[in-house]
């Protein structure tokens, strides 16, 4: 039998995660409706901000990559998704390695598109990047949606908010954030 404060952590738990749960619904019932995007940061990385010197798109192995726990967290997001029922139009994903796996590793796939490419250190690249993303957003249907992995650095120029690794908002046609999340958490 329960104690009184065993009840209580108890009844605390559930009610977080049913609060959880009604978050997970409203996300998915936001992604059903379409004509919007997923603006999801890679996953978990090794420990370091950017890549290291002389780094090279075409070789992993000299770039900032997925840690275990990211690996992990990709494969759980791709699993929030199927258990959901919700599969994207199309997953779009940065150049860079980590952002690659995330989307392989959630997906089994991508299409590579430049204006997700990490704009860290030019901020020059920015204005063509939203702009090419509005295009993008515009031509997503009612009843669809589409998941671009991306930047940190990405996510806060286009929306103006800051995400943790393996966080998401969802972005409207006009690039308002509709939702946040962290798939799979």
């Amino acid at each position: 039998m329960l104690g009184r404060r065993e009840f209580i952590l108890l009844a605390a738990a559930l009610a977080g995660r049913a609060h959880a749960q009604q978050g997970d619904d409203a996300m998915a019932e936001r992604l059903r409706a379409g004509r919007c995007a997923v603006l999801w940061r890679h996953a978990q990385t090794t420990s370091g901000v950017g890549d290291p010197p002389g780094f090279r798109l075409d070789q992993c192995d000299t770039q900032r990559n997925l840690s275990d726990a990211g690996r992990a967290q990709a494969r759980a997001a791709g699993e929030w998704f199927r258990s959901r029922g919700l599969r994207p139009r199309a997953v779009r994903s940065s150049a860079w390695c980590r952002c690659k796996d995330t989307a392989e590793l959630a997906f089994g796939a991508h299409e590579l598109w430049t204006p997700l490419n990490s704009s860290f250190g030019n901020a020059q690249v920015a204005p063509e990047n939203r702009k090419l993303m509005l295009e993008g957003l515009a031509r997503i249907p009612v009843g669809a949606f589409e998941v671009w992995v991306t930047h940190q650095v990405n996510i806060t120029a286009f929306t103006g908010e800051s995400v943790a690794m393996g966080a998401a908002v969802v972005v409207d046609r006009a690039g308002q954030v509709m939702a946040r999340g962290q798939f799979g958490a």
